[in-house]
């Protein structure tokens, strides 16, 4: 299995760039919560071990990591709520967040690396999308592990306040307890409207 590497920075770097961004976004598929972006510098010479796109490292690792990267990088990290994604569908919704935890950075970069097949058009700066950058860009999987962890935190802290559908551990994911709790227990202000599962059932009522 091949790990995510600095190739894409050292080349966007050796053509006059002097600060590369690497940004990537979760939370695209569940029912509930928002949408999560992360955008992370990372210095060449200062790279930790283990980063990996998100979804091959344990909570503990990822959590380990996100730690590291927010006491040492330039890191910025935005949520795009139920009501935006409502409204502007969840594509337009997780570019919204994207551009946002650029806009965040305590200096712009020189050059963004995205996660995925396209750029978010409102980016202001020179940009290239990385197809499964998590697993391929050092400075894409940094970002896919701080905006995981940091959107999961807030799915653990919601769940405290609407228990019973199990956000704690499916994250708003539409796994078959959650979607039996949207039947049971109803819908709550934090579910997409818009999403078809919460959608049919409002048609129903």
């Amino acid at each position: 299995m091949s790990l995510p590497d600095f190739s894409h920075e050292t080349a966007v770097l050796a053509g006059g760039a002097r600060r590369v961004a690497g940004v990537d976004e979760v939370g695209r598929g569940p029912l509930a919560g928002p949408v999560t972006a992360a955008a992370v510098v990372l210095e060449p010479g200062r790279i930790p071990e283990g980063l990996n796109d998100s979804k091959k490292l344990t909570a503990a690792r990822r959590e380990v990591l996100a730690e590291w990267i927010m006491l040492n990088c330039d890191w910025s990290a935005a949520h795009v709520g139920v009501e935006e994604i409502d409204r502007l569908n969840i594509y337009h919704a997780a570019h919204l967040a994207m551009c946002r935890a650029v806009a965040g950075l305590r200096q712009p970069p020189c050059h963004v690396l995205v996660d995925g097949n396209r750029v978010p058009r409102d980016l202001p700066l020179p940009a290239q999308p990385v197809v499964k950058g998590d697993a391929r860009c050092l400075s894409i999987a940094a970002a896919s592990i701080l905006a995981k962890v940091l959107r999961d935190r807030i799915m653990v802290d919601l769940a405290q306040q609407h228990p019973g559908y199990g956000w704690e551990v499916n994250a708003g994911y539409p796994t078959p307890a959650h979607k039996r709790a949207l039947l049971d227990i109803g819908i709550t202000p934090h579910h997409r409207r818009s999403f078809r599962p919460v959608h049919n059932i409002l048609c129903k009522g």
